[in-house]
């Protein structure tokens, strides 16, 4: 990224390469529409050449990248108020559906009933693995705060898994 801050922006696509994938998938599971989260991760791009003066190297692409990932999202919800108040996705046939598919739909359904924050927090400390530190800076809360909402949220995403595990478990 330094390459990049310093002007040569074809260091950006070895970036690109290792992250947009997973940028795709924090957006994917933060609004559920392909098309609106390729379109989050371009944005995401144009902005780190847009704001690549900012990056001073002294800490984790990685937390910036989503710090500005984080923002980007942010920014589309307030552009998009609709949009924040997300309808879960449609259900599919759960006829011959393996195990561990039946636990990842609970599962993306307990996530989708979680407050966005508490949503985001998750994302971010295990789906992205950041450390604690890395969410502090990009949330802007002490790490001992984000410890606590990391634990709040999986405390409350362990209710809501084995609620929706029931309702789906009535519905077959």
């Amino acid at each position: 990224m330094t390459n990049v801050r310093d002007g040569n922006l074809d260091a950006l696509a070895p970036l690109f390469e290792k992250y947009h994938v997973q940028l795709f998938n924090f957006y994917l599971r933060m609004c559920h529409c392909k098309a609106t989260s390729e379109d989050l991760v371009q944005n995401v791009f144009q902005r780190i050449i847009k704001y690549r003066k900012s990056y001073k190297g002294s800490g984790k692409f990685r937390a910036w990248l989503f710090q500005i990932a984080r923002n980007t999202l942010n920014q589309y919800f307030q552009d998009h108020p609709k949009f924040s108040e997300l309808e879960e996705s449609p259900d599919e046939p759960v006829e011959n559906m393996i195990s561990q598919v039946e636990q990842d739909t609970v599962l993306f359904k307990a996530l989708n009933a979680l407050p966005k924050e508490q949503k985001e927090i998750i994302e971010l400390a295990r789906f992205q693995k950041l450390q604690y530190k890395e969410i502090s800076g990009i949330t802007g809360d002490s790490i001992s705060s984000v410890k606590v909402k990391v634990h709040r949220a999986i405390k409350n995403l362990r209710v809501a898994y084995f609620e929706q595990k029931k309702l789906f478990e009535n519905e077959l």
